[in-house]
């Protein structure tokens, strides 16, 4: 495997329409506004988070299980940032569409300047023909509260290109998180 330079990640949206909304250029600042940052740079894509978060509650004292969830673990929060408590997380998804080419295999790490806060992201690789907005799981180690801002960067993607194709795709394999629209909570 290789890891993709700026120019291929240009090239593969260009041809396969793969992130969309796409910029590319890495923004930091918008008129006199600082960023943290997003768009292209030099071997991956720094994705944006949406305005739209999951944040996660222990109100009903509920045992976090992934073979029975429940959603009323979280409370809903729309707008230009979310509040994470303290030593808990929010689910919250890429202001961004991915449709991963069959021969790329993405790896997704957060971003720097939220972890010298504390913040870890947390987010699965986009196998190859996955497509959706991505799920982000982002993490308040932290014994403060933490703040998130939306629209701008909160995670990188690096993508891997094979040599050859994949035998069974997500796609081929009809996983469950296929065409993800919103924050998408655990499916067994």
């Amino acid at each position: 495997m290789s890891i993709l330079s700026d120019k291929e990640i240009r090239e593969l949206v260009e041809k396969k329409e793969m992130i969309s909304p796409y910029i590319g250029k890495l923004v930091k600042q918008v008129e006199d506004k600082k960023l943290v940052s997003y768009g292209l740079s030099s071997y991956g894509y720094d994705l944006r988070v949406a305005n739209e978060f999951k944040v996660f509650t222990n109100v009903y004292n509920t045992l976090v299980d992934p073979k029975n969830f429940n959603e009323d673990s979280f409370v809903d929060v729309k707008g230009h940032f979310c509040i994470i408590p303290p030593n808990s997380f929010a689910l919250a998804r890429s202001l961004e569409y991915f449709k991963i080419p069959r021969n790329i295999l993405t790896l997704c790490i957060g971003k720097s300047t939220y972890a010298r806060c504390g913040i870890i992201v947390n987010i699965t690789p986009f196998e190859p023909e996955w497509e959706g907005y991505v799920t982000l799981e982002i993490s308040n180690t932290t014994p403060l509260p933490a703040k998130i801002y939306a629209n701008e960067g909160i995670a990188q993607v690096i993508f891997l290109k094979a040599k050859n194709y994949c035998e069974v795709s997500y796609k081929d394999r009809k996983g469950k998180y296929m065409k993800q629209i919103g924050i998408v909570v655990p499916k067994i």
